[in-house]
């Protein structure tokens, strides 16, 4: 089989420095909303590449099915992630959360001030969603990997020829939200409504927990209000339809986040596994728990005293699973670097500024492995 334009982006990577690589620019040949029949065209692309629009299917389709060496092997691993009452003292909060972060760079939390409403109605109506006929998803369908608003199916993190058991509605939501909501699909009728309801106090429980990691770590409080958490709050509805060969496929691969800190909300479906000293832990469902976990910038902010942990998703035979990702981004032109306070004799910067909107460059470059990505920004 022939190599991929990732694999032989991947290639030039590693034969250029990074100084001396020009900008890369990928583009679609024939987009579909450049076309005069596009109702038609979209409709038509919604029904051939959405999971969640096609049939059962009997037999795993071979665009999913993994070469041997790359399919998931079963987890032996034991290790829980621990559950955080945040409800509880500060002081104690605050070790926790900054004692998990440095194990395991994984963590849920409960009792996080988001409404047991809130997640619910969430769960409903993005599960709602997935279960609309084709023709009603097929207006935000798009494969513009620049389109801040779309649903998009097997895609963020392809660099080969085998394709993800997902689909994935994409929102961006502004703080507050405001007027970015009339960028969000309009059916279901309530999406709208209960997203925002959702997303703004989800925000406030990331920044909560960035404020309670500076404590622990001697930053500021506020060191990561600004521009370093000014950017849209991202949200991927992930849907994993049933997979008739879990054994030989993927939801998502093992990656690494490119934002400072993620909240998750896994649903009642096992499906997340955290990778854990060569092994993958098994994240138990919590009933309206988030999943926390930090992403790449964060590493780089803090000089590497919390880590960017790979993780990926799994795919089951019997139900569909859905889980809605919240992720806290920069502005675009923030410059992110390691903290003055984390720099000093004996503790030298490990990793090179960067602005976001450089990073998000080479990140899409050099893939989401844990790997590439230090590799990247490593001094």
């Amino acid at each position: 089989m022939g190599l991929s334009l990732m694999h032989y982006c991947r290639l030039w990577c590693s034969a250029f420095p990074l100084k001396k690589q020009k900008k890369l620019v990928l583009c679609s040949l024939s987009p579909i909303s450049s076309s005069p029949n596009f109702p038609e065209r979209a409709e038509q692309a919604a029904m051939e590449n959405l999971l969640s629009s096609a049939p059962s299917h009997a037999t795993l389709p071979g665009r999913f099915v993994f070469p041997p060496e790359q399919r998931p092997p079963a987890s032996t691993c034991t290790v829980s992630l621990p559950v955080i009452d945040l409800s509880r003292g500060r002081d104690e909060v605050r070790r926790a959360v900054l004692d998990a972060g440095k194990e395991l760079g994984f963590f849920q939390v409960v009792n996080h001030g988001v409404s047991a409403e809130a997640i619910r109605d969430m769960e409903a109506v993005c599960e709602e969603f997935f279960r609309l006929p084709a023709a009603d998803k097929a207006p935000f369908y798009s494969e513009d990997t620049g389109k801040p608003n779309r649903l998009f199916s097997s895609t963020t993190y392809e660099i080969g020829g085998e394709k993800y058991w997902r689909d994935c509605l994409r929102l961006a939501c502004g703080s507050p939200v405001g007027d970015t909501k009339n960028d969000w699909p309009d059916n279901p009728q309530k999406l709208r409504e209960v997203v925002e309801k959702f997303v703004e106090p989800t925000r406030g429980v990331g920044m909560e927990l960035l404020r309670l990691l500076c404590e622990g770590m001697g930053l500021r409080p506020d060191y990561f209000e600004g521009d370093l958490t000014g950017g849209h709050v991202i949200i991927n509805v992930n849907h994993y339809p049933p997979c008739p060969a879990p054994g030989l496929t993927l939801g998502l691969p093992p990656h690494c986040d490119r934002n400072l800190i993620t909240l998750l909300l896994q649903g009642a479906v096992q499906g997340l596994q955290v990778s854990y000293k060569g092994d993958w832990i098994n994240v138990e469902p919590v009933p309206n728990a988030f999943v926390v976990n930090f992403g790449h910038l964060l590493e780089i902010a803090t000089n590497g005293i919390l880590k960017s942990i790979e993780h990926r998703a799994m795919t089951n035979a019997a139900v569909a699973r859905t889980s809605v990702a919240t992720f806290i981004m920069p502005a675009p032109d923030c410059l992110i670097g390691p903290a003055e306070e984390l720099v000093g004799e004996g503790n030298p910067a490990r990793y090179r500024s960067v602005t976001f909107d450089e990073f998000m460059r080479v990140y899409k470059i050099v893939g989401a492995r844990r790997e590439n990505v230090e590799k990247a920004f490593k001094l």
